[in-house]
């Protein structure tokens, strides 16, 4: 099964600031399960790296199935890129 059938993501972006303007701003991002919609992954995210970490967590939904999402992304580090 596709991640995206198996996963919704939440970006939570806690002000109106564009990400690169807010240096001290923290946003939430959150992959939750659609079979029992529990919270599965979650990080705190320097607001100047929220749109790229999206775009690559998209990506990986739209490209990957459910547990090579999950082995992925399990092991990130905000900060890093998964490898």
């Amino acid at each position: 099964m596709r991640a995206k059938a198996a996963y919704r993501l939440i970006v939570t972006r806690t002000g109106r600031v564009p990400g690169i303007l807010a240096a001290d701003r923290v946003d939430q991002i959150e992959v939750q399960s659609l079979d029992d919609l529990e919270v599965v992954l979650f990080w705190d995210v320097p607001a100047r790296e929220t749109t790229r970490m999206e775009a690559a967590l998209r990506e990986d939904l739209e490209r990957l199935d459910a547990e090579e999402f999950l082995a992925r992304w399990r092991a990130f580090e905000v900060g890093g890129a998964p490898e």
